[in-house]
């Protein structure tokens, strides 16, 4: 849990730096979270 939680800290300013802007960051985490409901949907079938 704690080497999540780290990586999870060093990743995140690298994962934001190709955002240039709040609707670029807020775009990305749509993207991820429609991928993540996908992914949660397909292995509960």
């Amino acid at each position: 849990m704690r080497l999540m939680l780290m990586i999870a800290v060093l990743a995140a300013p690298f994962a934001l730096a190709g955002c240039e802007t709040w609707n670029g960051v807020k775009k990305d985490m749509k993207k991820g979270w429609d991928a993540t409901k996908e992914t949660v949907h397909d292995a509960t079938k």
